[in-house]
């Protein structure tokens, strides 16, 4: 039944209480509310309490005081050995701290971040080894690339790094990994297009990874990264399955010719110093011989210009002698028999054995010894490839 109708209680809503009409008394709420504030901050009553029981306004500056020296504590902090911190003020970088005790203002209006300097990261390109990647083994789209002599390989690296200044390490690079991956991979692109495959599988391994680390390096810090590269392994380097034993065969013929050229230069190194020593004695002993027949010339120089004197005084004397002399010394070498002729019979015996066995010695006895030696000897014989070569040559001439 409304208010209004006949028989309501003629209360309308905007009747104040005990029955008044009219709105609210404003003066009261506000009255109301200024009695809880100032309960609130301990104005009160003769006891000094409140009547709500809250702490007078010197045990809350107490509180205050309190809490801002805990606030205070809560800024310092411990930087471990091996690590940083980048200090930051709502957003902007402040300083950065190294390890021990330190302290900043604490949130909202400072923080922290700790960057670990001395730790190894490692990134991982053309392959995955496991951990939190999901993907295991090879990744032909960072693996596969072009050569200079437009062939194709595949090449595995594995990247180390660390962090050399914290603060670039957090300002300057969103997500360093990724972008040390990208770099990464167009430097060895870059370094294998511009070498050829044989270099790139064999003798030039090490050549290739040192100028991968250097362009890596060069590239990322014209970013100011804040990154070292430590390391660059080649883990793999070879051709694709398709192709690998053609490649392999290939390989292993070079392996034998640089076999054989070992095994040549063995050969040489063994024989040519040989006969250069060789070389060297005979010349040593054509000189003593060439001393020794112009001394002996020198000497029957000199001899006969003195008997000349002595044969110019006494032609017939002097003759005589020298052809006993000389008769003395051809008889001398040789071994006379003497046979009595008339008192002899008709049998003769003669020592031919020792006749001729004298005469052996003899001539053994007046030719010099490098005169018997052959004119080449090492006693080294070539590799039995090198002979079965030139005997397959020579009959090959035979049969021509």
């Amino acid at each position: 039944m409304s208010w209004n109708e006949p028989g309501g209680d003629k209360k309308d809503p905007w009747s104040g209480r005990g029955g008044q009409k009219g709105p609210p008394d404003l003066d009261e709420a506000i009255r109301s509310l200024q009695e809880k504030l100032s309960g609130f901050f301990g104005s009160g009553n003769d006891g000094g309490e409140s009547s709500s029981g809250i702490p007078p306004l010197k045990s809350l500056g107490f509180l205050i005081v309190g809490a801002a020296v805990i606030w205070g504590l809560s800024g310092f902090y411990i930087i471990d050995e091996g690590t940083h911190g980048v200090e930051t003020r709502f957003g902007k970088y402040v300083a950065t701290t190294q390890s021990g005790l330190n302290w900043h203002f604490p949130a909202p209006i400072e923080r922290v971040e700790v960057v670990d300097v001395k730790q190894q990261r490692y990134i991982e390109v053309g392959y995955r080894s496991g951990g939190s990647e999901q993907v295991v083994g090879s990744v032909p789209k960072e693996a596969l690339m072009l050569t200079k002599d437009e062939n194709i390989v595949d090449v595995r690296l594995a990247v180390q790094y660390q962090v050399k200044d914290a603060k670039d390490f957090v300002f300057n690079v969103v997500n360093p990994a990724a972008t040390l991956k990208q770099v990464t991979e167009s430097a060895q692109r870059g370094v294998v297009g511009s070498s050829t495959m044989d270099f790139v599988l064999t003798e030039g391994r090490s050549e290739v990874v040192a100028q991968i680390k250097k362009e890596i390096q060069d590239v990322i810090d014209t970013y100011k990264s804040g990154i070292l590269i430590t390391s660059v392994n080649l883990q793999d380097a070879q051709p694709p399955e398709q192709v690998q034993n053609a490649f392999e065969d290939a390989i292993k013929a070079r392996e034998d010719e640089q076999r054989l050229i070992n095994e040549a230069e063995a050969y040489s190194n063994d024989v040519v110093p040989k006969a250069r020593g060789a070389a060297a004695r005979k010349m040593q002993e054509a000189e003593g011989y060439k001393e020794q027949v112009i001394a002996r010339a020198e000497g029957e120089s000199s001899r006969f210009s003195k008997l000349l004197a002595e044969y110019a005084k006494a032609p017939d004397v002097t003759r005589k002698r020298l052809y006993i002399e000389s008769m003395e010394s051809v008889l001398g070498e040789t071994n006379t028999v003497m046979i009595d002729v008339k008192g002899s019979n008709n049998m003769l015996y003669l020592p031919l054995d020792k006749m001729v066995q004298h005469q052996s010695s003899i001539q053994e006895t007046n030719v010099p010894p490098s005169a018997t030696e052959k004119p080449y000897q090492t006693g080294i014989e070539p590799p039995t490839q090198s002979v079965g070569r030139t005997s397959t040559r020579g009959r090959d001439a035979r049969g021509r």
